[in-house]
Formats: structure tokens, sequence, C-alpha cells
């Protein structure tokens, strides 16, 4: 092979491939790419936010509310709650819902001992809770009045909760919109979910009681609650460092603390935690909202602006009250509503009308000084209501709960109270004077046979009105009233209220 062609074929092989070099866009070209690249992108973020937009609506749904009918007051049996107290109608406050929220203690027995009427007014952002007591009396047929005693009357439930909406609308004038039953567990887990609760308690608490697997101690001060501690703080009430007025003083620590959780759950890094809320709203409680309307209640709580100055928590104006039970035999501890102060903090904070409430819309029930009760509405349910002063101051020394036993106590008084004073003059000689027997033959012969036993105690109680007014209340008594007299000074049901 030549040389030269050695050469070519070495210098073909040996020659480097240049590649053409490529051709640069034009300014108009990479602008176009540039905006097919940004037409994707917004569409990608259209089609996402559309999705977006039907899962919210799909979660996020307003509650509806529905326009109470006229009501029936047909009764259906003996224990019907009265229902013929006028409720508030006519025009609504825009976006302004009501919601009657009982806490119920599962291993107390179910008692509703916590009971809410709360208010939502979404224009305004503003959120009010009232405290009822649970020794709130109330105009049912049967002894025991409190009404945290309702919801079980009537067995729970649906039942239940229409029972005592009936009777939080007799003292209110108004049904509230929505109803939620908490089990109390509920409250120690929403505690664990958001995290803990900073709250400031406000006493050293002790409490154990064997038959719950309940057991309190809980140090006063400043500190995270975790769930365990706060059901604790919620639920302490009595113990040796119990609170002086009882139920109350349980009520304003509960509000302390239900606010302190309120605060933490409108911090916008809580909406992370909305299906860890869900679950437990699901698991915990019982409502006739939907979750939906819950997230919807959120949004507007936490979007809307609503803030802690804006957060109310108020006890329902009340006095305190004792009233002899038939079935127990002993005085009760009540609290009954004083109506002109409860009037105004309705129609200032928890009306959802337009129309103002008035007074004499409400059922309201009251304990004169003796312990004989009424009703505002001018009848009370319970028809044996009054009659228990028989019981308690029939025979000496005897706390008998059976109104028969009573019956003739009852009716004596004013006759035996009469041939007493006369007596004092003529004790033993109502055959010498012959005006006595044609006057009053019989009664002066019944005296001498009751006066050995029960004459006497009668005369010194001197009741103006009625027997219940004897036992309730009065300390000063005889050797007949001796007995019931204790248990009435010192009733074991709670300390009486200021």
């Amino acid at each position: 092979m030549s040389p030269q062609r050695e050469d070519g074929r070495g210098g073909q092989r040996l020659e480097k491939k240049h590649k053409k070099p490529k051709r640069e866009d034009s300014p108009m070209a990479r602008k176009a790419r540039i905006r097919r690249r940004i037409l994707i992108l917004v569409t990608i973020i259209a089609f996402l936010f559309a999705v977006g937009f039907v899962a919210y609506k799909l979660m996020v749904v307003k509650p509806e509310i529905e326009i109470p009918a006229a009501e029936d007051n047909t009764q259906t049996d003996s224990t019907t709650l009265n229902s013929e107290a006028p409720h508030l109608s006519g025009d609504r406050k825009e976006d302004f819902y009501t919601f009657l929220i009982i806490g119920r203690d599962t291993g107390g027995g179910g008692n509703t001992d916590t009971i809410l009427l709360a208010s939502y007014d979404v224009p305004n952002q503003k959120l009010n809770v009232m405290s009822i007591p649970r020794d709130t009396m109330v105009n049912v047929p049967w002894d025991i009045k409190k009404i945290n005693s309702v919801y079980n009357y009537y067995g729970c439930g649906d039942k239940g909760i229409n029972a005592l909406d009936e009777e939080i609308s007799q003292l209110v004038g108004f049904k509230p919109d929505f109803q939620v039953t908490v089990e109390w567990e509920a409250v120690g887990q929403l505690v664990e979910a958001i995290g803990g609760v900073y709250y400031d308690v406000p006493r050293d608490m002790d409490y154990d009681d064997p038959t719950q697997n309940l057991h309190i101690h809980v140090k006063k001060g400043y500190q995270k609650l975790d769930g365990e501690t706060a059901m604790g703080v919620v639920r302490f009430r009595d113990g040796r460092n119990g609170y002086n007025d009882g139920d109350l003083g349980r009520i304003k620590t509960q509000q302390g603390f239900l606010k302190a959780v309120v605060e933490q759950c409108l911090q916008i890094n809580k909406i992370a935690k909305i299906s860890e809320f869900s679950k437990i709203f699901t698991e915990n409680v019982t409502t006739n909202f939907t979750i939906n309307n819950l997230a919807w209640f959120a949004q507007q709580a936490i979007f809307g602006g609503l803030k802690m100055e804006n957060v109310n928590f108020v006890t329902m104006p009340c006095t305190g009250a004792s009233v002899w039970s038939r079935s127990i035999g002993q005085n009760l501890s009540y609290v009954v509503p004083i109506t002109d102060d409860l009037v105004d903090l309705v129609n200032e904070d928890f009306n959802p009308y337009q129309e103002k409430l008035e007074s004499n819309e409400l059922d309201i029930m009251s304990v004169d000084k003796n312990g004989k009760i009424y009703s505002s509405s001018g009848t009370v349910e319970d028809t044996k209501a009054n009659s228990h002063s028989s019981s308690s101051s029939s025979s000496s020394g005897k706390t008998t709960s059976t109104p028969s036993t009573s019956a003739s106590p009852t009716k004596n008084p004013p006759e035996t109270q009469e041939p007493k004073e006369s007596e004092s003059v003529t004790t033993e000689e109502p055959v010498e004077s012959g005006s006595v027997p044609t006057e009053e033959p019989a009664e002066s012969k019944s005296v001498p046979t009751e006066e050995p036993a029960e004459s006497e105690p009668v005369a010194t109680e001197g009741p103006t009105e009625s027997e219940p007014i004897i036992t309730v209340e009065p300390e000063p008594s005889t050797g007949m009233t001796t007995e019931p007299a204790s248990p009435t000074e010192t009733p074991p049901e709670g300390i009486p209220i200021d």
C-alpha cells in the first residue's frame, strides 16, 4: 500500500468529526416555550384548586336551622313535661347559632353534671357560654327536681336530650338549635390531641373514689395539663379541700379550663390536627349536626377572626334553696334562677331572635323561706310537692316519706292551735264549763287525746301556711321535730349556696 493511501487512510481515520453547531433559538421561540410551560402549570394548579374546592364544599357545610313548628302540648302520660309556656319565635338574627352542650359522667352513673348553653354570633364573632348548675330546680312531676336528673329519667338518648331541651326552653324561652352530648373521656383525648393545655389550677385537688376508680391528685398553680390530669381538674368537686360553694366552684374551674382549651384550639397550627379532632368527635360526641358543620364553624372561628376577648363564660344567675325530699327523707340543696337577671342575660347574649324575651314566657321555680315551692307558670307539675310537710312533722321523731301517715297533721294544725290556747285557760275543766262543750265539743275532746304526743310540738311550731314550713328549715322545735331537724340543718347533698 502506498504511503499516500496509508496516510490518506490514517488521516481519514484520525480526523475528528465536528458536530454542526446548534441553531440558537430566537427570542420569540424562547418566549413561546416559556408561555407553554406556564400554561401547563396554571392548568395543573387550576385542576388542583377545583378538586380542593369541591373537597372543601363537601367537607365544609354551613348548617341549616330548622324553624320549630307549632308545639303539640298533648300529654301522653303522667310524666310528660310541661310544654305550655310560650317560646320565642319570629325573625332570627343572621348567622346566630345556639347549642345545648351536656357532659355525661359515665363513671358516675351518667348524670349530666355539666350543662352549657352556648351561642355563636358569626357576623360579630362572639362566642358566649352559660353554665347551668346541675342543681337547678325545674318544674317536673317527680320528687327530685334537679335539672341533671332529666336526661337519665327519660332513658338518655334522643328522648333524654329532647326532654332536657324542653326544660332548657322553659328557662331561656327558646330551644337551642343544636344538641351536643359529650362523654367526659373526650376532654382528655382532646387535650392530648392539642398537645396539652396550660392552665392555672386554682387549688390543690385531692379526691379518691375506689368505686369509680377515680383518683384525683393535682397541685395548685400554673402548669401544662395532659389528658388524664385535665380530666381530674374538671371533675373535682369534693374532698379534703373541696369547693366551699360546691358545684358552683367546680363550674368556675371548668369555665376557666374550657376557655384555655378554646384559646389553643383557635391557633392556626391546630388545623393540621383536624383529622384527629374529627376522630375524637365521632367516637365521643352525639349531636344533630355533622362533622362538615363542625368544619364550617371551625373555619368561621379561625379564619373569621374570633378573638379570646370575645369568648365569654358566665353562670346562670341563681340563688340557693333547700327543699325537703319525700323519697330520700331529708333536705336537698337546689339553686333557683334569679328571673330578671336571667332574662337580661339571655336577651344580651343568647337570644337568637329579634324579639325580646319577657319573664312571663318562662317557667321559673321559686322557694319561699319555709321551703314551699312555686312555679311562675302557676302550676307545679308535681302534685305531691307541697304535701311532704306532713311526712316530716307527723309522728314524733319519725322522718317518714309516706304522705298518708302525715295527712292528719296537715289538716289539724289550725284546729289544734286554737283549742290549745283555750285549753291553757281551761285545760282540765271542760266538763264544768257548759259553754265550752257546746261551742266545740269535738275539738275539745280531740285535743286532749292528741295532746300527749303531738299537740305541744304543733303549738310551739306555729306554722302559718303549711307543714313543709316546719320541717324544711326551722331549727327551734320540740321533741316531735328534733330528729327531722338534724337532716334539715346539715343536708348531706351539699353546702348551701349563697
